[in-house]
């Protein structure tokens, strides 16, 4: 009866680069290891907020995850739903 949290900050400075980057990505980077599968997964928590991702549509979850991304980048992020054709207009801006 448990539940699984995924807890991160919504942002991170780059090392190399010295830019503030997004931990809130549209997908996954090629080879990258799932260890909570989405349907698995309860809570994601930002300092943003949290967000119960469990039984949500694509699109539910994509606004909900934005919704805890960095200000800085949630434009971004909904263009890059729209192109996934995982963001509809009915979504908050």
């Amino acid at each position: 009866g448990g539940k699984s949290f995924i807890c991160c900050s919504s942002s991170f400075m780059d090392k190399k680069s010295g830019q503030l980057k997004s931990r809130i990505r549209p997908t996954l980077v090629e080879g990258s290891v799932v260890t909570a599968t989405r349907t698995n997964l309860h809570w994601i928590v930002t300092e943003y907020g949290k967000f119960n991702v469990k039984g949500k549509s694509t699109w539910e979850r994509a606004e909900g995850l934005i919704g805890l991304a960095h200000p800085q980048f949630r434009e971004e992020l909904i263009a890059e739903a729209e192109k996934m054709r995982i963001w509809r207009r009915s979504n908050k801006r």
